[in-house]
């Protein structure tokens, strides 16, 4: 830190002492804490603020002061005056925690007492300005939420700029604007003014109790860090850890998600043998057993729990670490090798709520050290989130490929197929691919005389009867409103006209049964239904894919529709 000059330092506290006591003394007569405030619960989030800011996490050297959730707790609930002397007391801990008040350096007092006296004051001030009010409703309005988010962004801007102030024109430093410290703090900042917003709300709900169900865990989660911290070779693995973490979030896939997974704790640790196991109902069932690398099939029943280790892990809801056999031999369950020594062995945990149980082994005794059990704890977490996302991807791709409607798949889908298709083509991996496109005639009458529930049906039914007919020969797609599409690949254009005519009497001849008619009988209706049809084929009637689309849907509209509906025709040059 360079030198202040004593010029500074003076000027320093006379502005301090100029501003703050008078700007607190303001504060409170234009803001003063609500007649309803509750001092016990005053005093509960005092506590926690003040633990809160004695417990910085240190990352790299570098010391996070994570505050700001707790005071925008207090701003929301006590007002503008109760949070800035919330905000005063805190940095005053951190500072006695941090040991920087030594001789010649108790200007930063008064210096970050100024910084955070003009963060609330401007932030609390312009939040009212702009409507917001004290104790607002944020689980069930909306615009509260929105007032209060920009509350906290501000609060986050102010501090980002008095602190560049100080740096530039205080300390003399010439910092890049974004820094590593400053893309940390504002990553650890982002993160955890939602536990705010989650706190404020939880306390509306439950009152004190949600300092235990909110403050504990991240009071908690603060001494974690700082003991993760405390040695360079924890700080290694915790790296690693990470980067383990960030390859798994990158995959989408749930095997390569753990192969990955197996993979990289088998280079980090001592691994000889390797098993995942999920929780199914009230079962623990192996999901993955890796021997020497390799994956090894298995017969082996589900476990209760208290069967076994992972049983036990299940259970007790947490991790075992065992230096010898003759450690963990009674609970052994017969799945475990004899050669096996050291274990360990963690819960797989996903919102609070444990998902399966990861167990490790090695040949050699006391392979494992506790710090290695935190980081494996680590990794389950991030295992816990990247089986997580890679289900919610593939649940969602294969959504997004279907419409909801006829759970056929839609046009974006079919569009990739029939690039994919055209592709296969060019490279004569196809003879042809046929095209057909389909579409309801006088759709809009139907929807205008039955409703469109009853559309609806109709397009559910005519999805069904397509897809039977089609069968595996080709793919079926919604491709707009009213229209389907067939591709056939392999197909040649009389083939795929037969198969078209097939459609269109299955549509035309057989009735379609309504059971949401406008009707308020309620009574079930017989509707007839025709379509009219186009068919193109490439190569002999386009080049490229866009151009079989475009010739087929001309067939459809110039060959079937100005013909009179209620037919098939396929594409013609004449």
């Amino acid at each position: 830190m360079n030198d202040v000059s004593p010029s500074v330092k003076r000027v320093i506290f006379i502005v301090w002492f100029l501003l703050v006591p008078a700007g607190m003394w303001y504060a409170y007569q234009s803001y003063p804490p609500p007649s309803s405030a509750k001092w016990l619960d005053i005093l509960a989030f005092f506590l926690l603020a003040t633990i809160v800011a004695s417990m910085p996490i240190v990352i790299n050297e570098m010391f996070i002061f994570l505050i700001q959730w707790v005071t925008l707790v207090v701003f929301l609930k006590f007002g503008l005056f109760v949070e800035m002397v919330f905000a005063q007391i805190s940095i005053v801990v951190l500072l006695v925690r941090l040991s920087v008040l030594r001789k010649g350096e108790w200007f930063r007092l008064p210096l970050n007492l100024i910084m955070f006296f003009l963060v609330s004051f401007i932030s609390g001030t312009v939040y009212y300005l702009i409507g917001g009010q004290l104790a607002p409703s944020l689980s069930t309005d909306s615009h509260a939420l929105w007032l209060a988010a920009f509350y906290a962004l501000l609060n986050y801007l102010l501090n980002q700029v008095i602190v560049s102030f100080n740096l530039y024109f205080i300390y003399k430093i010439k910092e890049p604007i974004f820094s590593k410290d400053l893309f940390v703090e504002t990553i650890t900042t982002f993160v955890t003014f939602p536990i705010g917003f989650v706190l404020y709300i939880l306390y509306h709900q439950v009152g004190l109790l949600a300092i235990l169900f909110v403050g504990i865990p991240f009071v908690s989660l603060s001494i974690i860090f700082n003991l993760y911290y405390s040695s360079q070779k924890m700080n290694e693995h915790l790296q690693k850890a990470a980067e383990i973490g960030h390859q798994m979030a990158e995959r989408l896939n749930v095997d390569d998600v753990v192969n990955l997974f197996i993979q990289r704790l088998s280079e980090i640790l001592p691994v000889d043998y390797a098993y995942i196991l999920e929780v199914q109902g009230d079962k623990l069932v192996i999901d993955r057993m890796v021997h020497h690398g390799q994956v090894v099939s298995h017969q082996f029943p589900g476990l209760k729990k208290n069967e076994g280790i992972s049983g036990v892990v299940w259970a007790k809801e947490k991790a075992f670490l065992f230096h010898s056999r003759k450690e963990w031999r009674k609970f052994a369950n017969g799945y475990l090798p004899e050669q096996a020594e050291s274990i360990l062995s963690v819960p797989i945990v996903r919102s609070k709520k444990i998902i399966g149980v990861l167990v490790l082994a090695s040949k050699r005794k006391h392979s494992y050290e506790k710090f290695q059990l935190s980081m494996v704890d680590i990794l389950c977490s991030y295992f816990a989130v990247a089986i997580e996302n890679a289900k919610h991807y593939e649940r969602t791709k294969i959504q997004s490929e279907r419409c909801p409607l006829t759970k056929l798949y839609n046009f974006r889908y079919f569009e990739g197929m029939l690039t994919k298709e055209f592709e296969k083509l060019t490279r004569f991996e196809r003879k042809c691919l046929s095209l057909i496109i389909l579409d309801i005639d006088h759709f809009k009458n139907i929807n205008d005389t039955y409703g469109h529930q009853s559309g609806n049906e109709i397009l559910m039914d005519i999805a069904g009867r397509i897809s039977k007919l089609v069968a595996n020969r080709g793919t079926v797609a919604r491709y707009g409103g009213e229209e389907f599409v067939v591709l056939l690949p392999d197909t040649e254009k009389q083939e795929a006209f037969q198969i078209a005519e097939l459609i269109r009497q299955s549509i035309a001849n057989w009735p379609f049964i309504l059971y949401q008619a406008l009707d308020q009988d309620k009574k079930k209706l017989q509707v007839k239904i025709t379509v009219s049809i186009g068919v193109a084929t490439a190569p002999e009637d386009a080049e490229d894919a866009l151009a079989l689309v475009r010739h087929a849907d001309r067939a459809l509209y110039v060959g079937a529709k100005r013909a009179g509906r209620n037919r098939v025709a396929e594409y013609s040059t004449c």
